[in-house]
């Protein structure tokens, strides 16, 4: 019997944690990748803006003597870290049912972090031991 083997190709996406990546659960907790936080250049607190035209999140390094700062927590093994952001949900009526990830994360030229909630998707569950969830196939 012969095979007929087809390489399959990797493609151009990168990896999880080799670009921008921000989640933001219903409690308000913001939590970002390594590779976000430094280029926000490795904020110890921030400012957070809302756009409510747009339906974007700002998230700008500050002066941590300065008022209305939110202090950024170390979060998990890795690098990631964490904004307890809470407030921004009360005061601007921003309202989440479950996790989202940010898709198009972006730094504008202001220096803002942009997290626009229109583009968000609903961050998926993982089993236990940090698997995603599979169906059993049959074969």
């Amino acid at each position: 019997m012969s095979s007929n083997w087809k390489r399959c190709p990797k493609g151009e996406l990168t990896g999880r944690w080799a670009s921008h990546y921000v989640t933001m659960n219903p409690q308000g907790f913001i939590v970002m990748s390594r590779k976000t936080h430094q280029s926000i250049k490795c904020a110890e607190v921030v400012h957070l803006y809302f756009d409510r035209i747009n339906d974007r999140i700002g998230v700008r390094p500050a002066d941590p003597r300065g008022r209305d700062v939110f202090r950024v927590a170390k979060q998990g093994r890795h690098g990631g870290r964490l904004i307890r952001a809470y407030r921004i949900m009360q005061e601007f009526g921003v309202e989440l049912t479950q996790s989202v990830r940010f898709q198009d994360v972006e730094i504008d030229g202001d220096g803002i972090l942009v997290l626009d909630l229109r583009t968000a998707k609903a961050r998926t569950r993982k089993a236990p031991g940090g698997v995603h969830e599979k169906k059993n196939l049959v074969i």
